[in-house]
């Protein structure tokens, strides 16, 4: 099942993503969860799947989309987590994940423009698998965490790289507003079984800049869950961006910046494209 979230002239939903178009959950659901965090956190997939038959209210193009959860408690990003991008930045390995936190502002949907702050000319893509957390848990063991997955979604982590440099922290260059995509949507967790290969790349005017697949992660996803929820409780629509490939713009040569009228596509096999323009803020 494909779940997003969208606003249209009557205001913020969320619904499922079908064949015919969009089948606004709200209209059915809506007296009981209020959004799609409060359809994950009670668990109510079976209840959203009896509308799936029902016949769509909106189609794409009537919708602006919306980050498939706009209001997560967290997001917690991973660095370096894929070999070949360590190696082109000339890091260190290390025996755990690198972490950084963004901001629920920095994100926009799919379709809506990812803005290049006017503080710099220095925007990088990144595209990256983002899961999303289904089943609150602290300290969720390895063999545990496949249990603890809502769904998985596509997620650029747009980097303004001059201010992610500024000191040894990336938080400033990782959280300017509107800098990440994530969407277009859900897809849940019963779709794309445990220790699915997935494909993940990136096309930044057409042209492909990233390409990897899951297995080359240095730290595959229920190690991720593991080490985060060591420190902190996960709960239902947090979520966890699992790392970018080799080939960001930063390190090409010359380097290669996104600039306003650019079109950057986010594509994972199992899941959907993101789709984004980019805008001058």
């Amino acid at each position: 099942m494909k779940l997003a979230t969208f606003k249209t002239a009557q205001g913020a939903s969320y619904g499922a993503v079908t064949a015919k178009g969009i089948v606004d959950l709200r209209r059915y659901l809506g007296n009981q969860f209020a959004d799609l965090k409060a359809l994950i956190e009670a668990d109510a997939f079976d209840q959203a799947k009896k509308y799936l038959p029902e016949a769509p209210d909106y189609q794409a193009s009537d919708v602006a989309w919306l980050p498939v959860i706009p209001n997560p408690d967290k997001i917690v990003c991973v660095g370096l987590n894929y070999e070949e991008h360590r190696a082109e930045t000339g890091r260190d390995k290390t025996e755990q994940p690198a972490l950084f936190l963004r901001v629920a502002e920095s994100q926009v949907g799919h379709r809506q423009p990812i803005v290049r702050p006017r503080e710099s000319l220095q925007l990088d893509f990144e595209a990256e698998i983002a899961v999303i957390i289904g089943k609150a848990g602290r300290r969720i063991t390895q063999d545990k965490a496949w249990g603890h997955i809502a769904g998985y979604s596509c997620y650029n982590d747009g980097s303004v790289r001059d201010w992610q440099r500024h000191t040894i922290q990336w938080t400033a260059g990782k959280n300017f507003t509107a800098t990440g995509g994530f969407g277009p949507w859900m897809v849940t967790a019963d779709e794309i079984p445990p220790n699915t290969v997935m494909t993940l790349s990136c096309r930044l005017n057409g042209e492909r800049m990233q390409h990897a697949t899951t297995e080359q992660m240095i730290f595959k996803i229920p190690k991720l869950i593991e080490y985060i929820s060591a420190f902190t409780t996960l709960l239902p629509g947090d979520v966890i961006v699992t790392g970018t490939p080799g080939g960001v713009g930063a390190r090409r040569t010359p380097p290669v910046w996104m600039k306003p009228g650019d079109k950057v596509e986010v594509e994972i096999d199992k899941v959907a494209v993101l789709e984004n323009s980019i805008a001058d803020g």
